[in-house]
């Protein structure tokens, strides 16, 4: 069945003109075509939007490539029908990058000057392909965005057979590469990135840094599957990677990545402490950069969160959760008029102790009245000025976009080595892609300048 609604999104052929055709049902190994109404409740009933998203995204690929390479294909459909926003809500209709030739080339050059040599798998010197033919080849299969088995072939159709190597011997490869090495080659690789584009342009600093969470859908068996937490609905189930990017007017990089291991109903795991996922990032980071101030999302709302920031001589700016506390501050406010408040106070904790306050400003999301906490001193005065750097961490999201939907190759593995790999390498291939705009503008700022003298 599967296969048959591939079939069908990649003819636009009905699901009515398909019983025209009993012949088919041999080539699905089916009985017999089923009629419409089978059509039907297989497709919204026994298929989810991760599984009707990707005979989506799958088919439309195999137009788009058949029309490239200019076979004949006589049942195929227009290559303009596939061009458009499909409809919906499902995660196979966000918008994506479509990257050509030259945008891989592109990539995967810059990536083996700059990003590639850090990471090491620590295998055999040899080994029958070496760690760049691995990391080309994710390249790759992130950048048209599939997995291995039909990666593997299109990456042997561009490149030759015996260049890269099977979709099982990477599988293998990747298992290979330790989680610590690995982020440890992630450092590296962002700062020769860094260094690349600092020798090259005026870089603000200290810089604003945004830290964020973001979750993979996960959704085989989590017996044993200690990486795999629950979802905010209470009823998903992803691996959670949390990252930390700059953000404001500098190019905007991802510094940093930390795993999150959270306690589940399904494991022994101790609690997430997000203070300590929080130091780590922070600490890696200020090895590329000094650090302004962080912007967090209220899901870092707490006196252990304050006082590390604080700890690592930074600023920050956190939007704070409402309580009785806030809701009695915001009720006196609005007896006596004010639209802006600002609250002192001190954090008290077992690492230390720092003032800070809490600034009450009207809620840029609509009526109402956000409260904020920082340990910047800020006057009533310039208090909502203060906060509206806060709206530069929407960079952060469009990143998560871009990552999820542009470099991350799809993959079901339970193993966590290669979940792991996949998101780290996808977020390396994100900052690559950056660098990559930043030195074609550059290119076109120097040709522009050319032509005026």
């Amino acid at each position: 069945m599967l296969k048959l609604f591939v079939y069908l999104e990649v003819t636009g052929d009905s699901y009515r003109s398909l019983t025209h055709h009993p012949e088919l049902a041999d080539v699905f190994r089916l009985e017999r075509i089923p009629d419409e109404s089978v059509h039907s409740r297989t497709w919204h009933n026994r298929f989810d939007d991760d599984i009707r998203g990707y005979i989506t995204a799958s088919a439309h690929l195999l137009v788009r490539e058949i029309h490239n390479e200019s076979l004949s294909v006589p049942k195929v459909r227009p290559l303009e029908e596939v061009r458009r926003s499909p409809d919906g809500d499902s995660e196979a209709s966000k918008a994506t990058t479509e990257f050509s030739d030259e945008d891989i080339f592109q990539t995967t050059r810059l990536a083996r000057e700059h990003g590639f040599g850090p990471v090491d798998s620590g295998r055999a010197q040899n080994a029958t392909y070496e760690d760049t033919r691995f990391f080309e080849f994710q390249t790759f299969i992130g950048m048209i965005g599939c997995g291995t088995p039909q990666g593997a072939a299109r990456f042997k159709f561009r490149r030759g057979k015996e260049y890269g190597p099977h979709g099982d011997t990477h599988l293998r490869a990747v298992k290979q590469f330790d989680p610590e090495n690995l982020i440890d080659g992630f450092q590296q690789a962002t700062d020769r990135l860094l260094s690349v584009i600092q020798s090259e342009s005026s870089f603000r600093r200290p810089v604003t840094v945004a830290i964020d969470i973001t979750t993979i859908r996960y959704f085989g068996s989590v017996e044993g599957m200690s990486m795999v937490s629950g979802t905010k609905d209470g009823e998903g189930r992803a691996f959670k990677f949390a990252t930390l990017s700059i953000v404001g007017w500098n190019i905007p990089l991802i510094l940093a990545v930390e795993p999150i291991r959270e306690s589940s109903s399904w494991d022994e795991n101790p609690p997430n402490r997000i203070h300590r996922v929080v130091r780590r990032l922070v600490r890696r980071a200020q090895e590329h950069v000094p650090i302004e101030t962080v912007l967090c999302d209220r899901e870092f709302d707490s006196k252990a969160v304050y006082q590390t920031l604080s700890n690592l001589d930074v600023n920050y700016l956190i939007p704070k959760r409402i309580h009785s506390a806030e809701r009695e501050a915001i009720e006196t406010m609005d007896e006596d008029g004010q639209e802006v408040a600002v609250e002192s106070a001190t954090v008290h904790v077992d690492r230390g102790s720092h003032a800070m306050q809490f600034l009450y400003v009207p809620s840029t999301k609509g009526e109402g009245t956000a409260v904020f906490a920082t340990n910047h001193s800020v006057g009533t005065d310039e208090a909502e000025t203060f906060t509206r750097r806060y709206s530069r961490r929407w960079q952060i999201e469009n990143e998560y976009k871009s990552i999820k939907n542009d470099f991350l190759a799809k993959t079901s593995s339970k193993d966590y080595r290669v979940r792991l790999f996949y998101f780290v390498f996808a977020v390396l291939l994100h900052n690559i892609w950056r660098l990559t705009d930043f030195l074609l503008k550059l290119v076109s700022t120097v040709r522009w300048i050319t032509r005026q003298f």
